[in-house]
């Protein structure tokens, strides 16, 4: 038996963690149990040295001193006081009336806005709970099919999931080793596009099937010409100033990540300010939903940290790496059964249980196959963001839910009494922007430059061209060394000239 222990330590090991999360477990406690159980036993085995978990205080200390983390309260924050700011109201209302008058107009709106929302706030909860309260009674109200209403609805909200300043990317950044700033350059297009999809898959249910999403009627459309024009150009500066205060000065270089969530949480509570809904309550309730998250966010990572220091320890990583390396079909097949597992495991564990856990045993692996790390990365934020779209227990679900009215109701405008949406309506308006993501992998996969725009052009030197020359040293030119009384010499002249350029070749002899 201990032979057997000793031999099979890691997948014994990840076994088990698997049994703690799915009988309920805490994600966090379970990790950290997980890994000083058996940190102890192979300490017990001889497997690992007694000294192993001397290096858990160094590990903990280094999350906290995380620098990159640090944009993931900025994001929070941001995103907590636009949902009381009024922006998503008016961008909702304005561009309704802009498509109001085309079949599926309400829908397109949806999708823009839900772009837009992601692009300033980067949460999920925030733009689908803001949709939800303002559009799904206005899409019900005029006709829409109710399951291609609350799916367009929830899908939208999660693409803020994939479009930087994602919380997603950051988390996958840290975990891959890479720049946010590459990941968030790499996902842009693989985003914008997969918004494009969800509005094409509007578009094709307004010819196939046009009294789903009717148009507008000529009473419902409160703005036209001018002033239409003028309430569209008003709405959509805020969120573009802010998409250039936080995505703007990254792409250029001229703040990092953590500067530009700084930026935008400023550039949110002076657009509260501005729209008079800044309040001490609404920043206390914003205050405390951040922290909330951030602390769970830690927590997770110091418990992945226990686990990964003891699964480490006993090779586990190697164990991962040839297992996966091992695969039939090389890079493809490693592909083809990384994103099966990622999407099953969706299921159960949200996108941040996904990032701690499974990425930092996937990366190795995917490294030694010669895969972009940042491309890999991307395709694993599209995989996880199913994980707020699977029936029955997807996030964007939950939140629709609880602000989708479930009995009926009087509308407050027609004053009809219009029947509820119920939680299968809800499911089943997800699933056909579940395939669209599954089908967003697969582009991915078989257009990989959609990603890999994100390096920089092609170097101009030429590798032949480069020549390192070494003077050669003379026998005697390499003095014995003395062991007496030092002598520093006489301190540096700062003033002095800059020494030669040794980039050039020496003077012949």
């Amino acid at each position: 038996m201990t032979a057997f222990l000793v031999e099979n330590m890691a997948p014994i090991m990840f076994v088990a963690l698997v049994v703690l999360l799915l009988i309920g477990y805490p994600v966090a406690f379970a990790l950290a149990f997980n890994g000083l159980l058996f940190g102890v036993i192979g300490i017990e085995l001889g497997l690992l040295p007694p000294q192993l978990f001397q290096a858990l205080p160094d590990r903990a200390f280094g999350i906290m001193s995380n620098e990159t983390l640090l944009a993931v309260p900025f994001f929070t924050f941001m995103g907590l006081i636009l949902e009381r700011s009024g922006m998503a109201e008016d961008l909702l209302d304005t561009v309704g009336q802009l498509f109001g008058p085309i079949r599926g107009g309400l829908g397109y709106a949806v999708v823009v806005v839900g772009a837009l929302l992601a692009a300033t706030t980067g949460v999920t909860a925030a733009s689908v709970i803001s949709m939800g309260l303002i559009s799904l009674p206005i899409m019900l109200r005029y006709g829409y099919d109710r399951r291609l209403a609350s799916g367009t609805i929830a899908a939208s909200g999660t693409l803020s999931q994939i479009i930087p300043p994602s919380l997603v990317l950051i988390v996958l950044a840290d975990q891959l080793g890479r720049s946010v700033g590459d990941m968030y350059k790499g996902a842009l297009y693989p985003a914008l596009l997969l918004a494009g999809l969800y509005a094409a898959f509007v578009l094709i249910t307004s010819i196939a099937r046009p009294k789903m999403v009717p148009a507008l009627p000529p009473e419902a459309r409160t703005l036209r010409g001018f002033a239409l024009l003028r309430r569209v150009v008003l709405a959509l500066i805020p969120p573009l100033v802010l998409i250039f205060l936080v995505l703007g000065t990254i792409f250029i270089g001229v703040a990092t990540p953590t500067e530009g969530g700084a930026m935008g949480a400023t550039g949110a509570l002076a657009l509260a300010l501005i729209n008079r809904r800044l309040s001490w309550s609404v920043l206390t309730q914003a205050m405390d939903r951040t922290a909330r998250l951030t602390c769970f966010v830690i927590f997770i990572l110091v418990g992945a940290r226990v686990f990964s220091l003891t699964f480490y320890g006993v090779n586990g990583h190697v164990w991962v790496e040839e297992l996966m390396t091992g695969l039939p079909g090389g890079e493809v097949g490693f592909l083809i059964v990384v994103n099966i597992l990622v999407f099953l495991l969706a299921f159960f564990l949200d996108f941040f249980e996904l990032a701690f856990i499974i990425v930092p045993l996937l990366a190795p692996a995917a490294a030694a196959l010669g895969i972009d790390l940042i491309w890999f990365g991307v395709l694993l934020g599209i995989n996880m963001q199913t994980s707020f779209m699977h029936p029955p227990f997807g996030f964007a679900l939950f939140y629709l839910r609880s602000v989708a009215p479930a009995a009926e109701y009087v509308d407050k405008v027609t004053g009809r009494r219009m029947p509820g949406v119920s939680t299968w309506e809800i499911y089943m308006g997800a699933v056909p922007y579940l395939v669209i993501q599954v089908i967003m992998i697969g582009i991915v996969i078989a257009f990989p430059w959609l990603v890999l725009h994100y390096k920089d052009g092609p170097s101009t030197v030429d590798p032949a061209s480069i020549r390192i020359e070494i003077p050669m040293e003379q026998p005697g030119d390499l003095a014995p060394p003395q062991f007496g009384t030092p002598d520093f010499g006489t301190p540096p002249d700062f003033g002095a000239p800059p020494p030669p350029d040794f980039g050039s070749p020496p003077p012949e002899q």
